[in-house]
């Protein structure tokens, strides 16, 4: 099984994924742990990586469709779950041609909406207990700007294979739901 998770920031996305990974036996791909393990390897597509974020800058998405073409080839054969992947068109675009090229496709695409409030009461609250000095009001703000400016579209691309899950409620009760679809 493929699936591809999404939603903005606060939506419980990760959370979601790291149930499902373990329930269906997927690998759990996250965008900063494929990062991460670039860098960590030395390869000249996490020097290049890092370089751009250690300016504080976006990894162009040339760099990041060329290590995922790389995991995913890697992982061909087994269950994934994308977390943070696709995040603009075209690295939806790249993905796409990376699982033609691989003769597989995305099984389900997840959406998990919630609510704008809601989202930053959730961020809020959650930053006040993880103490991140980096998670103020003003930021979580900004960060679902960009998101709705950068990766809402998107949903859009996905829009005939998109299943909208209602992020709302607790960690159970949106697991149940995502399950209720694709079981």
């Amino acid at each position: 099984m493929k699936l591809l998770i999404m939603g903005p920031p606060g939506a419980g996305k990760g959370t979601q994924a790291k149930i499902l990974a373990e329930k269906f036996n997927l690998v759990h791909l996250s965008t900063g742990d494929i990062l991460r393990s670039e860098i960590d390897k030395g390869s000249s597509m996490g020097l290049e990586a890092q370089s751009y974020m250690n300016a504080g800058n976006l990894v162009p998405d040339k760099v990041l469709l060329s290590m995922m073409d790389s995991t995913l080839e890697n992982l061909k054969d087994k269950g994934l779950i994308l977390d943070g992947f696709p995040r603009t068109i075209p690295q939806a675009e790249g993905l796409s041609t990376i699982f033609k090229s691989l003769n597989q496709k995305i099984d389900y695409v997840i959406n998990i909406y919630v609510e704008k409030d809601v989202l930053i009461n959730r961020l809020v609250e959650r930053a006040e207990k993880s103490g991140r000095a980096d998670d103020t009001k003003e930021v979580i703000v900004n960060r679902q700007k960009v998101y709705h400016k950068l990766t809402a579209p998107v949903i859009e691309f996905y829009n005939n294979e998109i299943i909208n899950i209602d992020g709302d409620g607790s960690i159970e009760e949106v697991t149940s739901r995502i399950l209720n679809i694709i079981e």
